[in-house]
């Protein structure tokens, strides 16, 4: 072959390094230059707070820096491109694995992420730029790993590392909290980021030691037969050179080398459990954060939307059918890059549009649930699981203790409950930990093979029981106030019937570690089978009948040992599908799939109970949890022997030491629980806002499914304008989050904890309706739950409850009412709803619902069934100030109503809240004139007293606040309390 062109590798490293850095230099002396004031300001503050200017700024804003950095850029293509692929071809010479081909993969993915914000910038497209940004540096991390994994000599530095946290730190200080000068400091982090990133690459010079040759349509890169001087001396202590070369092959090939500092031996089996355990808890916050993530786009839509098919990334355990696959997941680089994309799901939080979040979650799931997959079908797998059982508990807690939702999920930020970049930080070192945690003896190979255990059954046998036990831990035990949910009736006698979520929350988590504890014991006496008697089973099914059957607490204890249950044959599940996917021919991707296939199935199942109306084929699972319930102990049955054989006994079970640090985690967390309940319970008894001046405030609102309009937790954002309006009585809508695709949250729980309301939950899961609440500041002596009549449409939820309001019984109803699409159903609800009212009558009665109905509607419609068969009064009636009400409506009967407004919803949900005031008459007197001459005396608000006054702050002309204002009137609407006859005359 007749040679064209020689010359050393390394000029291309070195035309990189030249052309990136003249690129980003050129641009930021030029727009330093010319642009300075321009480029250092943003939507936050400008100069002289901001004085330095961010990459995206400088490189994509003005002319002409952002065309001459495009144009160098463009030419720094091909040396980049060139460096990718002389690294796997150097790699591919040393290393005999898939590991430069994965290395490769990644440095192509980072070179066209690279692109994408570079010519996508940030003025043509903030959303798209940021994307790709924040692609480039996750994929930064598998390239640079993996650069440094296979380099002969440890000449990579790990800057880039220690710069993400102070990069998103600044960033959230900038984006979230608004603090003018935050983004000139995120802007010197960034600059490091890019600084770091070319340094980085610059250090291949010292590997490529190699000549290419280029001939007649060949590439040929070959050592070059001058030595670098530096290699001359041997690079390797004396004392390594003392010690024997390792056989194993994982061992040899060179590896992430730790830092200088040395942790203590005894401290690294605690570091190493610590890790994994926190790994278990990501994967846990990851899969059950999907769902949610997803189904924002179902509520608006009120149907199918599309963005559910993102559920089937939990089906990618599928790509494990191949061996190659397969191979590469269950090695050490193929945990941590797995590990690494499951940072996508917590990196989410920092996008502003619900879709965006959901990709991100989408690629993160895909990930963490292969990389969950390989661990649950190794040897190890009892470890593995109590790892799992203990992830799950940890979520749990972590839910109970910042108001159920978890912190680093993607519906949360710094401003709505969320620890995002805690949680994010964490989730590094536990990754770091693991990939340069030490081998243990018996390696790779015997480490992270399936259990060659005989398996007697069809594999189904061991699909089924694994989809449905992770369907029941994610539906029922992710959340330790769901099992109080199904349970609760509300109040008789002043006292809760049964548990309170805020209060009781605690027993569930105990029963759970229970469960596991109980499991752990059995596993270190190797009598883990005993859990696999029929016996055992029928326990779990008496208990899982008593919780459907049951309410109140007798409902709950069933829940509890349900609880207990479920926990204890996490081992005994995931064994048998490990046993499964080892004997029958290696086919984890098989079985683990059609596990997860259940789960996906169940999980819809459980949904179209409920959304029976607004899915296809829902009618033949319309309120039939039942049928659900039963399928779930179906497909947990093969997991149990109905002839007592005891199951072969395993070579490796749990170590005892790590058996230890797993009982020690459960008594933290139970303790922890107990002690989270303490703290948030409130002090002492709810108290009305103005009980002086005998004034009740109420409101009715329908929040949404506890999702803002950007799809983040709306918990925070509905009480900042309870607490500035000062609602004594609040009716909330569409509250019924303890599903999966809710994310099995309480909506009440920051109002309750933070502000101090009694609460009445209303009608729980098992009711099949979307929820209605009822929070207030005065006692409830007694309260019921109704399901209004809906032969054809959606069930309707309705609390009728009895409070103390300053020594006199007030009867207040909160309902939701069907839609328009079914007026007999609408018919049959109002002629309830108005019976209800109408039994205690002359006793005061306050409204507080959803009807689609326009003011006045003759019958059938609901309004006048309502308010003339109800015996009750509309807030007001007058046609010009009632023509725009359509959904909400405030009926009342027995009080002076002294003001009404209405606020438009924000950012909060989709729907307007709407705020009666009232003055409870004199204890012992009643209203003294109801005539509506009386009842509608219109006054300005000076004329009454300041205690009946709203929020200036809400007048439009004053700004308003977060986009919550007066309208409809632009003003609340106030009354003049009639004087009693005898003083008129």
């Amino acid at each position: 072959m007749a040679t064209l062109v020689k010359f050393p590798a390394r000029h291309v490293a070195r035309a990189h390094t030249i052309l990136s850095s003249t690129a980003f230099i050129v641009a930021l002396a030029i727009g330093l230059l010319y642009h300075y004031k321009k480029i250092v300001r943003n939507s936050v503050a400008e100069y002289p707070q901001e004085f330095f200017p961010s990459v995206s700024a400088t490189i994509g804003d003005w002319y002409p820096e952002r065309n001459l950095f495009q144009i160098v850029i463009a030419f720094t293509s091909g040396p980049r491109l060139g460096l990718v692929y002389l690294h796997y071809l150097l790699h591919s010479q040393a290393w005999n694995s898939r590991v430069p081909t994965l290395i490769f993969i990644s440095g192509i993915l980072r070179t066209i992420a690279c692109a994408g914000w570079v010519y996508v910038t940030s003025y043509d497209d903030g959303e798209i730029h940021d994307f790709f940004m924040i692609s480039y540096l996750a994929l930064n991390i598998p390239w640079m790993l993996g650069c440094i994994t296979c380099a002969p000599a440890q000449t990579r530095r790990k800057r880039f590392f220690l710069s993400i946290t102070p990069l998103v730190y600044f960033f959230i200080q900038h984006k979230v909290y608004r603090i003018p000068g935050a983004y000139t400091y995120y802007s010197f982090v960034e600059w490091s980021l890019i600084v770091f990133d070319i340094v980085f690459d610059s250090f291949s010079e010292d590997e490529f030691t190699h000549m290419i040759y280029i001939g007649d349509g060949s590439l040929t890169v070959q050592a070059s037969k001058d030595v670098n001087p530096k290699e001359k001396e041997p690079q390797i202590e004396p004392e390594t050179l003392k010690s024997p070369v390792p056989h194993n092959p994982a061992v040899a090939k060179p590896s992430f080398r730790s830092p200088k500092f040395q942790v203590p031996p005894s401290w690294m089996p605690v570091i190493s459990f610590a890790s994994s355990l926190y790994l278990a808890y990501i994967f846990w916050s990851i899969f059950t954060s999907l769902p949610v993530t997803l189904f924002y786009f179902s509520i608006w839509e009120l149907g199918i939307s599309g963005h559910e098919l993102a559920i089937l990334s939990t089906l990618s355990p599928i790509l494990l059918s191949s061996g190659l696959f397969l191979s590469w997941a269950r090695s050490r680089d193929g945990s941590t890059t797995l590990h690494a994309f499951s940072l996508l799901g917590l990196i989410a939080f920092v996008l502003d549009k619900p879709v965006h979040r959901l990709l991100l979650v989408f690629v993160a799931s895909i990930a963490v649930v292969i990389k969950q997959v390989v661990d649950w079908s190794a040897i190890d797998v009892e470890y593995q699981s109590i790892l799992s059982g203990l992830g799950l508990l940890l979520h749990s807690l972590s839910k109970h203790a910042n108001h159920s939702n978890n912190p680093v999920w993607p519906i949360v930020n710094s401003s709505s409950g969320g620890y995002n970049t805690i949680g994010l930080a964490l989730a590094l070192l536990a990754i770091y930990e693991h990939h340069t945690r030490p081998l243990p003896p018996l390696q790779d190979k015997e480490k992270t093979t399936v259990a060659n255990v005989p398996f007697r059954g069809h594999w189904l046998t061991a699909a089924l029981p694994l989809g449905s036990l992770i369907f029941t831990l994610h539906s029922l035990l992710s959340e330790s106030s769901t099992l109080i949910s199904w349970c609760w009736t509300g109040y008789l006698n002043s006292r809760p019937r049964g548990p309170l979520p805020h209060v009781h929350g605690s027993l569930t988590f105990i029963a759970q570690s229970i469960g596991l504890l109980l499991a752990l014991i059995l596993i270190s006496c190797n009598k883990i089978d005993k859990l696999a008697h029929v016996a055992w089973f029928a326990y779990g099914s008496a208990a899982a009948m008593i919780l459907y059957r049951e309410r109140n607490w007798l409902g709950y204890s069933g829940g509890l040992n349900f609880a207990i249950f479920i926990m204890s044959i996490i081992p005994i599940v995931f064994k048998r599908a490990s046993d499964a996917a080892g004997s029958a021919g290696n086919s984890i991707g098989k079985i683990y799939f059609t596990a997860m296939l259940v789960y996906c199935l169940l999980l819809l199942a459980s949904i179209w109970t409920v959304a029976y109306a607004f899915v296809p084929g829902g009618v033949y699972l319309r309120e039939r949890t039942d049928i659900v319930m039963i399928l779930q102990m179906a497909s947990l049955l093969p997991a149990f022997h109905w002839k007592y054989t005891p199951l072969p006994e395993r070579k490796y079970n749990v170590p005892s030491v790590l058996t230890s640090y797993s009982r020690a985690a459960l008594a933290c967390f139970s303790i922890a629980s107990l002690l989270v309940t303490l703290y948030r319970t409130p002090a002492g008894f709810p108290q009305p806002f103005k009980p002086g001046p005998r004034i009740m405030t109420v409101g009715i609102w329908t929040i949404h499914f506890g999702f803002d309009n950007e799809g983040r937790d709306s918990q925070r954002l509905i009480r900042d304008v309870l607490e500035d309006m000062s609602l004594d009585v609040v009716g909330l809508l569409e509250t019924d989050l303890h599903r999966v695709v809710f994310g099995n949250r309480d909506i009440t729980r920051v109002l309750v904890e933070e502000m101090g309301y009694y609460v009445d939950l209303g009608p729980g899961l098992p009711s099949h309706t979307w929820g209605a609440v009822l929070l207030s500041k005065f006692p409830i002596i007694s309260s019921k739950h109704h399901l209004l009549p809906s032969p054809h449409g959606e069930l309707a939820p309705a609390i009728e409850a009895v409070l103390d309001v300053f020594g006199t019984h007030v009867t207040v109803v909160v309902a939701h009412n069907g839609q328009e699409e079914d007026p007999l159903d609408r018919e049959l609800q109002s002629t309830e709803l108005a019976r209800i009212m109408a039994a205690p009558y002359p006793r005061p009665v306050l409204f507080l619902g959803y009807v689609v109905t326009k003011p006045h509607a003759p019958r059938p419609a609901p309004y006048e069934i309502l308010v003339n068969d109800g015996k009750v009064f509309d807030i007001d009636k007058d046609v010009c100030i009632a023509h725009l009400r359509r959904c909400e409506y405030i009926l009342y009967r027995g009080m002076y109503r002294t003001s009404y407004a209405r606020i438009s919803r924000g950012k909060v949900t989709d729907t307007e809240l709407q705020i009666g005031q009232f003055v409870l008459p004199e204890y012992g007197t009643t209203v003294v004139d109801e005539s509506e001459e009386a009842r509608y005396l219109r006054s300005f608000k000076e004329d009454l007293p300041v205690d009946h006054w709203f929020p200036m702050s809400y007048y439009e002309y004053n700004g308003g606040r977060a986009g919550h204002v007066y309208h409809v009137f632009g003003t609340p609407l106030y009354y003049k309390i009639p004087k009693p006859r005898d003083e008129l005359l």
